[in-house]
């Protein structure tokens, strides 16, 4: 078994799938209740947008650093994070990069999916915010099958949902 980058050894507080990124739920609940320092933004596309990022930017707290990387940038930084650095949060867009990411050979104990919203071809619903397709469907068995812990919830305050157990 492939050790776990994320696990005992590095202060990832939390792995977040949102397609919205940084807004309200990350900003004002998941930030303060993790004491989290630093949001590190995982995604090709976003990372090569500027509009994007002046947005994500602004949206981010000021005592909260933000980098966006894409997944090469991630994989090569992650593993450098030391254990006395400041909590971290990762966020990703979709399932996709986490796969991605896993691919890389990064692992990691669990992730939290928190938002993905209605589109074209997402048609199986679980909870009040996350709308999976058929290649997300695939996507969350091939994390769970690295040994990833998957949780669906939106904000702490909110019950944890285990998304493979919804999909059976």
């Amino acid at each position: 078994m492939t050790k776990s980058l994320f696990t005992n050894v590095m202060p990832i507080s939390l792995i977040r799938i949102d397609d919205r990124l940084v807004h309200g739920q990350v900003v004002e609940s998941w930030v303060p209740h993790l004491n989290i320092r630093e949001i590190i933004v995982i995604s090709d596309e976003i990372a090569s947008d500027e509009m994007r990022k002046t947005i994500m930017r602004f949206a981010t707290p000021d005592n909260v650093n933000l980098k966006i990387l894409n997944i090469a940038e991630a994989a090569d930084y992650i593993p450098e994070i030391k254990a006395s650095e400041k909590n971290l949060m990762l966020l990703l867009p979709g399932l996709k990069e986490a796969v991605e990411l896993i691919n890389k050979g990064l692992h990691f104990a669990s992730i939290n999916i928190g938002g993905m919203h209605f589109s074209a071809g997402k048609n199986f619903c679980i909870g009040k915010a996350i709308f999976l397709s058929d290649e997300d469907c695939r996507y969350l068995k091939l994390i769970a099958q690295s040994g990833v812990r998957i949780e669906g919830r939106g904000v702490p305050s909110d019950a944890s949902i285990n998304l493979l157990e919804a999909l059976t």
